[in-house]
């Protein structure tokens, strides 16, 4: 009985955010008539993956074309346009004899996702450490004091904007901001779980505190306590990997036979 009042539970916050989700849309078509063509297309891919990834749609919840289509006032071709460009980033399932769904998060391909992005960040900032201007570490210290304003509103999507930028921010002091497009690929189910993480008790602050000492690593040119301060910033998400899961199991899938178990 326990579990019946939950999953209803459920249900019912997911039917109340899809609620909201139609209200917006339909509000944002009328203030701003859909384009025609591969340009609607993607706006629906566009809108439907930032959905995704900030769990405002949740993993496992159903994805209604025909729905998302009256929303925009076009047909379904455009619609399923987008979602099959979703469901080959893994961010949709298509069942055909029961309906498209959003995908669940993989967790045996988390510690490889993380793997690749820490390679990546650790060379990002050895080179913002050998070639960051004053300007350049200013606007680091700026984006760090956004964060401090996201972290009092408990604005936790708005920190993670935030905390986006802070990384693009990294590459373009390196002078190779292409590094970050390549993180972006890798990282996008790792945005999901990471949006898990954030409201757990002192993350933010941590977070906040670890971009700190990356900034100043790289404002006194030291790329080596560069490379360990984004080390330690990422390592994080690496350990945490099992305790977000036993905390929203029905947002994840369980590892293949071939993929390796989280650390």
């Amino acid at each position: 009985m326990k579990k019946a009042a939950q999953t209803s539970t459920a249900d019912s916050g997911q039917a109340e955010g899809v609620k909201t989700r139609t209200r917006r849309r339909t509000a944002a078509a009328v203030a701003r008539p859909a384009q025609r063509g591969t340009t609607v297309a993607a706006t629906i891919y566009r809108d439907l993956r930032n959905e995704i990834v900030s769990l405002r749609r949740k993993p496992g919840e159903p994805v209604a074309e025909k729905v998302i289509a009256q929303d925009y006032g076009v047909s379904r071709t455009p619609v399923r346009e987008a979602v099959l460009r979703l469901a080959d980033e893994g961010l949709i399932e298509i069942f055909p004899q029961s309906g498209t769904f959003v995908s669940r998060i993989p967790l045996g391909a988390l510690p490889e996702a993380i793997a690749i992005r820490k390679a990546l960040e650790e060379a990002t900032v050895r080179y913002a450490a050998k070639r960051a201007t004053r300007s350049q570490i200013a606007k680091l210290r700026a984006n760090l004091e956004l964060q401090r304003e996201m972290e009092a509103a408990q604005n936790f999507e708005g920190f993670h904007q935030a905390d986006e930028t802070f990384h693009a921010l990294l590459a373009e002091t390196a002078g190779y901001p292409g590094f970050w497009n390549l993180t972006q690929q890798v990282k996008v189910q790792v945005d999901r779980y990471r949006l898990l993480t954030l409201p757990v008790l002192g993350r933010v602050p941590d977070v906040i505190a670890e971009h700190s000492v990356i900034i100043e690593a790289i404002a006194n040119n030291d790329p080596e306590a560069a490379a360990k301060a984004i080390d330690l910033h990422l390592d994080y998400l690496q350990v945490t990997i099992a305790d977000a899961q036993k905390a929203n199991p029905l947002y994840f899938t369980a590892p293949s036979e071939d993929e390796a178990e989280p650390v």
